[in-house]
């Protein structure tokens, strides 16, 4: 066993086909975890985390799985004035939804075999908001509140649910956002610059370690270039 207990621990990262998904799924297999990948693209199961029986098939495909994490998203720009519905629904659809579906899923083997780690990846913005994403940053907190209830519901069972909610990372997920917007959101970051994927993995392998993440349940760590100071 390596000291993060995860040598041979079965993983399912959905969203790991890049940015951060990509790179924790990479720090899990360094581990010696067993890591299955699960995305609309380049992944070792394709899924579309919109459709529950997408959903269902990837956690019947992937087998029992010790870790989940919840990685898959979409960012768009716009004013709340400016925003279609289908524009705030396919954000919510993608960034909130998915997340159930995929705990919906797998959890209850979790519950079942007594014993799990469910790693929600929030958004620095689902705590503080930001100007031009409302959809985004309603579905982070979302993915927040989420996170928190179904720790207080499984907990007891073995199953320790956490959330990481980085700060901007340098992905293909910002590559939407206007350039101003970023110059003027690295400005206001207190280390002065946009972390990168491999930055907010390790995070990840601590919540689901043993015995390092033992102790968190319903937590949301923020590896966010001090935006966010709880």
């Amino acid at each position: 066993m390596t000291p993060t207990g995860l040598d041979g621990r079965r993983v399912l990262v959905v969203g790991g086909a890049s940015g951060i998904g990509a790179a924790i799924a990479d720090a899990f297999r360094a581990e010696g975890a067993t890591v299955a990948t699960a995305d609309l693209r380049d992944a070792d199961l394709r899924v579309d985390v919109t459709e529950e029986s997408s959903v269902a098939a990837v956690a019947e495909a992937a087998g029992p799985v010790d870790v989940l994490v919840n990685s898959a998203g979409i960012l768009t720009q716009a004013r709340l004035v400016d925003m279609s519905l289908a524009q705030w629904r396919q954000t919510i659809d993608v960034d909130l939804t998915g997340v159930f579906l995929a705990c919906r899923y797998v959890v209850p083997g979790m519950v079942e075999r007594g014993w799990g780690r469910v790693i929600n990846i929030a958004s620095q913005l689902g705590l503080k908001g930001g100007v031009d994403l409302t959809h985004y940053s309603a579905a982070k907190a979302g993915v927040i509140g989420l996170t928190k209830s179904l720790a207080l519901e499984v907990a007891r069972a073995g199953v320790l649910v956490n959330a990481i909610a980085p700060g901007p990372i340098e992905t293909p997920l910002v590559e939407g956002i206007t350039e101003d917007w970023k110059v003027a959101k690295q400005a206001e970051l207190p280390l002065g610059r946009f972390g990168v994927p491999a930055e907010v993995a390790p995070t990840a392998v601590l919540l689901a370690s043993d015995p390092g993440g033992n102790l968190y349940v319903g937590q949301t760590l923020g590896p966010n270039s001090g935006d966010v100071m709880p």
